[in-house]
């Protein structure tokens, strides 16, 4: 007598049926009078209708040289009130540590360390040579001084970018060609030029900083409580953001509020000194209700809290709080002021401060106000301004109509593969379950779609049929390595041939994601998510459902008596 175990005995099995209950518990389909037919997936642009908006980076990448004791003149100059003259100056000389690069000046007019260390030329030392001559050294690197001049000058953040060809310079703001070789000729330099005779300069932004934009955006706007918001690269400059079951203008209205955060003191009448931008805040807190006021939490990293603390000692602000507010500004629009506390005052004068929170007032208004201080601030951490260049709209009728046409085209897909499989098999006990694996591989991929929130598109429904026909191939290749002569072989030859079908789908399988990869690592807008789709069904169809497949249709075609006599006898 055969030796066979029971179906839901079989550990794969029993895992498949796990997967398809986690997956039905997970997808949560149900029905209300006023939504119809609900589940927790989430629909993308195409099947819900809303609005997309492309947006762009403003920045500009060159690589320039100047001459460093111009660049030490036209930045200290103005600063203290009275000419310079280079004394000492080795900072284009190869060689030596990056402590023995310095330049030296003099002057007639008394000079302090703290009015000089606000430049960010480099660690200064001031010596007093006699009465009339005051000489500073500046222990430095050139580097470092085109960078604090490109930014002093743009009033924008610079970053010096190592590579093969040399030091190229992000300036985090638009800059064109012609106004940074302007602002160059002043200190003796010029923006560089290629091997082959092209400028250097470039328009955008590093793709460093292209994919931290990205990443802040993401986490900006999905912090908002809306539905999952993709947010995705195009290109070198752009980014493209869905906004799936939102209006054009509510979408526009989201994505512009994030914009570049800056804090400044206000130092006399209606001047301010810069503090910090918004990269300097590390965390954001949610309002809270406390001491009769609403708060908004924040903390800052070390190079904000130290210079929160320098600027308020230097303006004066610890020791008169009332005379000199803390402002913010989004986008150089004022959004929030006040002094500082006594206490805060009182213990900056000691030792910075990394958590603060930013008070509101008392009534429903302020409650509102800290919790869109709690967005700005957030969107302040943004590295570049960014500029809408494109939009457009998806009307939720059309969506909807995509979304029972993708449905529809599903089964007839799914119709015309049974319809195919039926005329070469031509045995219902063959069909169904291959129809039925079919089936389950497109539950259980829309549970993992549920499960971790991913938007489906039209492009995930191509990735679906894509995984479907897949799929249909590989129960065709065990099915045919099953079948021998239209009966069951002997078991240890349906060991080998089984065991031979699964070398084939393997290889084919790891072809296939293979293939789809390099669309999900570069991110190829909407073929990412039919190559993550397609991924997603080929591995779970090979590694739960295909194998399931293969013990059922033995157990099916022996139920049936396909069997040889020696297989049954076993």
């Amino acid at each position: 007598m055969s030796d066979k175990k029971s179906l839901f005995k079989n550990v794969r099995v029993i895992i498949f049926i796990l997967a398809i209950l986690a997956s039905i518990v997970v997808i949560h389909p149900g029905y209300n009078s006023a939504e119809g037919a609900t589940t927790n997936l989430n629909y993308g642009l195409d099947l819900e209708g809303g609005s997309w908006l492309q947006i762009k980076l403003q920045g500009a990448l060159a690589q320039v040289d100047a001459d460093s004791g111009m660049i030490v003149s036209q930045m200290v100059e103005p600063v203290i009130g009275a000419p310079i003259q280079i004394t000492d100056n080795n900072l284009d000389v190869s060689g030596g540590s990056p402590s023995e690069k310095s330049i030296t000046f003099t002057t007639s007019f008394p000079v302090s360390a703290s009015q000089l260390e606000l430049l960010d030329l480099g660690s200064v030392s001031v010596d007093r040579l006699n009465q009339e001559t005051t000489q500073v050294t500046i222990t430095t690197s050139k580097e470092t001084l085109i960078q604090a001049y490109l930014s002093k000058a743009f009033d924008a953040e610079v970053l010096p970018i190592s590579t093969e060809n040399g030091i190229v310079y992000e300036i985090r703001t638009e800059v064109s060609e012609e106004e940074l070789s302007a602002v160059m000729n002043k200190v003796g330099g010029t923006i560089l030029k290629n091997e082959d005779g092209t400028s250097t300069y470039k328009e955008g932004v590093s793709t460093d900083t292209r994919d931290l934009t990205r990443e802040i955006l993401n986490d900006k706007l999905n912090s908002l409580g809306l539905k999952d918001i993709p947010v995705r690269t195009v290109g070198e400059d752009y980014i493209l953001i869905d906004f799936a079951g939102i209006d054009l203008a509510t979408a526009k209205d989201i994505a512009e509020k994030p914009g570049k955060f800056e804090i400044r003191v206000q130092t006399t009448g209606n001047e301010t000194q810069h503090v910090l931008y918004g990269d300097s805040i590390v965390n954001v807190g949610i309002p809270t209700f406390h001491d009769n006021q609403w708060h908004t939490p924040f903390t800052l990293n070390e190079e904000g809290a130290r210079a929160l603390q320098k600027v308020a000692i230097e303006t004066g602000a610890t020791d008169s709080p009332d005379s000199h507010y803390l402002n913010m500004y989004l986008d150089e629009n004022k959004i929030y002021g006040a002094p500082l506390s006594y206490s805060a005052a009182a213990r900056l004068k000691e030792t910075p401060i990394y958590s603060w929170e930013a008070s509101t007032g008392t009534d429903e208004a302020a409650k509102t106000e800290a919790s869109m201080l709690q967005i700005h601030l957030r969107a302040g951490a943004l590295p570049v301004n960014v500029v809408l260049v494109g939009s457009g709209h998806v009307d939720a009728t059309l969506g909807a109509q995509f979304k029972t046409e993708a449905v529809i085209a599903g089964l007839l897909s799914l119709i015309a593969v049974a319809a195919v499989v039926f005329r070469r098999y031509k045995r219902p006990e063959i069909l169904v379950p291959m129809v039925g694996t079919s089936i389950s591989e497109v539950i259980m991929i829309l549970g993992v779609a549920a499960a971790i929130g991913w938007q489906l598109d039209l492009a995930a429904i191509a990735g679906i049929i894509a995984a479907i026909g897949t799929g249909i191939d590989h129960l065709v290749i065990i099915t045919d390595e099953v079948l021998y002569e239209g009966k069951l072989p002997p078991t240890k030859v349906f060991i080998s041939r089984i065991g031979k079908a699964f070398a084939i789908i393997f290889g084919a399988a790891a072809t296939t994601i293979i293939a789809m990869s390099p669309l999900v690592v570069m991110g190829f807008g909407a073929l990412k998510g039919f190559a993550i789709t397609t991924i997603i069904g080929v591995f779970i169809g090979v590694v739960i459902a295909r194998p399931v497949y293969g013990v059922v249709i033995k157990e099916l075609l022996e139920a049936d008596g396909s069997g040889t006599q020696e297989s049954m006898a076993e």
